[in-house]
């Protein structure tokens, strides 16, 4: 599931929720439209903090300086 898929869910669901007027008598679709929305948002909220620990940079070890690359420069 990507991001996409997520953001996908929302509008969905807010489609559901705000915009439109169907009405079925075993579905009550405004609740379907709000259990959609939240788990977009929540499945947006934990993807993107897996993605930020997963982007974590690490920064770049100082190169060691031994004695032998010392005689080298001079």
């Amino acid at each position: 599931m990507g991001l996409g898929l997520f953001i996908i869910m929302i509008a969905v669901g807010a489609i559901l929720t705000f915009a439109s007027d169907w009405e079925l008598e075993a579905i009550d679709l405004d609740l379907v439209g709000l259990i959609l929305m939240a788990v977009g948002f929540l499945g947006t909220a934990v993807y993107t903090s897996v993605l930020r620990r997963r982007r974590m940079v690490v920064p770049p070890v100082a190169p060691t300086v031994t004695d032998d690359d010392r005689r080298d420069l001079l």
